[in-house]
């Protein structure tokens, strides 16, 4: 049962081509949006469409793959964990940041 206590699964689409840094230390890290899309009626029988859109990051051989593979509009799955994290801004303002770590990476769609 620990397995699930902190585990994101999602399904959607590049919202731009993914960030990818090479770290001192030589890790690489992608950093990049996905977009899910949840489609409803209202009530006055319109068809509605909600986009959320997450941000992610992924580490590592993840990232590499990433690099070489994805590009904006590519329909992907994700599963990772949900984290939170702050930091201050170039104004001293305290920000903070939800992001999914992914450790799992599926493309879909078209080749």
């Amino acid at each position: 049962m620990n397995a699930l206590k902190n585990r994101v699964q999602l399904i959607g689409n590049l919202g731009n081509t993914p960030e990818v840094i090479t770290l001192e230390s030589g890790k690489k890290l992608a950093k990049f949006a996905i977009a899910t899309n949840e489609t409803y009626k209202n009530s006055q029988g319109e068809k509605v469409t909600d986009t959320q859109w997450h941000n992610v990051v992924a580490w590592n051989k993840t990232a590499e793959i990433i690099e070489k593979y994805l590009e904006k509009g590519k329909e992907v799955m994700i599963e990772g964990k949900l984290t939170s994290r702050s930091f201050e801004d170039k104004e001293g303002n305290k920000r903070y940041v939800t992001e999914v770590v992914c450790n799992e990476l599926l493309m879909l769609g078209n080749k």
